[in-house]
């Protein structure tokens, strides 16, 4: 049997060109997710805000099993009651959105999440180890939005440049690059003022501070969702006017190194 030619084998192996690239993967992914309904150019408004947390079901999926344990625990102070009945409100709403044929995605994460923390409250009896759980999914973020600006790409520029369709724009257009950086300082700023307030609370409460556990709970409702939907208000905000302005296409090192 004849051995094939070079040609053919370039014809049966697939080129690298034709496979998508990480950055490719990951603007597809931005723009299949709920965040991918908003439109950067568009004026802000409290609709599509409120339609990229998954409408008022999704708000009241991320927001009732937290006000639950407040409330469950406040009045019971039973560890098992409190973290027990959020858990089955939240495989509740996953079983509804099945059944109705929807995307239960966003109640699926949140089940997840409920699940993990209620296992480690009840694992050391522990009311407060309910929160540990979403101390380290903000200490995670944290790293990943350094770790973005280390590598000279912020995060809120790769998902800008993702929903916008100009991936690059971000490194190499000046006006751009600048919103890029200073949107990703400001998220970095909003999940760490949540550890700020929120762990010296959890130490609070392992040390028998009374109300300290109620007070971590209201903090972590109110730096949840509303701060959530206030930055992302603002980011948005930074976002169109940058790309609005007729300097942002200005050219810039590609890097972003800043040198002359």
């Amino acid at each position: 049997m004849a051995a094939d030619e070079p040609g053919d084998r370039e014809r049966q192996e697939p080129s690298a060109q034709d496979e998508p690239s990480f950055s490719d993967q990951v603007g597809a992914a931005i723009r299949g997710s709920k965040l991918g309904q908003l439109d950067p150019a568009a004026k802000p408004s409290a609709n599509a805000l409120l339609g990229a947390m998954g409408g008022v079901r999704g708000l009241i999926e991320s927001l009732l099993p937290g006000i639950l344990f407040l409330v469950l625990y406040a009045t019971t102070k039973s560890v098992w009651i409190s973290v027990l009945v959020p858990l089955a409100v939240s495989i509740g709403f996953v079983a509804w959105r099945v059944l109705q044929k929807g995307q239960p995605v966003l109640a699926f994460a949140g089940l997840i999440g409920v699940g993990i923390s209620a296992a480690v409250a009840l694992i050391t009896g522990q009311g407060e180890d309910n929160f540990l759980w979403g101390f380290t999914v903000n200490t995670i973020v944290i790293l990943v939005l350094v770790i973005s600006m280390l590598m000279r790409k912020p995060l809120v520029g790769v998902i800008a440049g993702a929903l916008t369709g100009t991936p690059h724009a971000w490194r190499t257009e000046r006006a751009k690059r600048a919103v890029a950086w200073r949107a990703t300082i400001l998220w970095l700023i909003v999940i760490g003022a949540r550890l700020a307030v929120q762990v010296p609370l959890y130490f609070a409460e392992t040390e028998g501070l009374p109300g300290a556990i109620e007070l971590l709970a209201g903090a972590k409702l109110l730096m949840g969702v509303p701060l959530y939907l206030a930055a992302l208000w603002v980011t948005w905000l930074m976002v169109r006017t940058v790309l609005e302005s007729p300097d942002a296409d200005t050219p810039a090192d590609p890097e972003g190194s800043g040198k002359r």
